[in-house]
C-alpha cells in the first residue's frame, strides 16, 4: 500500500481506460511516480498483435499522461478542472512492452499556468527505458 489515494478517487478515468494502479510518489503539482502492471487480459492485446502481444505506444504515452494528471490535480489550484493533451512532442519508443511487464510511469510537471502546462515523463520496465515524451495540457472545466 502506498499511503496516496487509489488513482480512480483522484483521476476521471475508469477501466478499460484508466491505466494506472497505484501511486508510489507524490509532489503535489510537481510531479508523481505511478505504476501498471500488464497481466495480459488487457483488451488490447489480443490484436496488437495476435501471437506477438505488444503494449501499443499510444497507451503508454496515455498512461504517462495519467500519472501527470494525477499530480496536477492533487493541487487544490486545479479543483474543479479537467487536464486535457494539448500535444506530445519528442516521443520515443525504447523497448516493446508484453504481458507481464510492470511499467513504472514517472512524470516531473514544468511550467504551469492557470490555463494550460508542460511535462516530461518517461515509462520504465525493470529500470530500462521503454518510452520517453514531454507533454502540453490545457485545463477544461471538468
Amino acid at each position: 500500500m502506498s499511503g496516496f489515494a487509489a488513482p480512480d478517487e483522484v483521476l476521471p478515468h475508469r477501466p478499460p481506460f484508466l491505466f494506472v494502479d497505484r501511486i508510489s510518489r507524490l509532489e503535489t503539482g510537481v510531479g508523481a511516480t505511478g505504476h501498471w502492471r500488464l497481466t495480459g487480459e488487457e483488451w488490447f492485446f489480443s490484436g496488437h498483435f495476435p501471437g506477438r502481444a505488444t503494449l501499443p505506444g499510444v497507451l503508454m504515452c496515455e498512461a504517462i499522461a495519467q500519472v501527470g494528471a494525477y499530480a496536477v490535480l492533487t493541487d487544490p489550484a486545479h479543483a474543479g478542472k479537467l487536464p486535457l493533451f494539448g500535444g506530445i512532442d519528442g516521443a520515443r519508443f525504447r523497448r516493446q512492452v508484453v504481458p507481464g511487464d510492470e511499467l513504472e510511469l514517472v512524470v516531473d510537471l514544468g511550467r504551469m499556468s492557470a490555463r494550460a502546462g508542460k511535462g516530461s515523463g518517461r515509462a520504465l520496465v525493470d529500470g530500462a527505458v521503454a518510452c520517453e515524451l514531454d507533454l502540453m495540457f490545457v485545463f477544461v472545466d471538468a
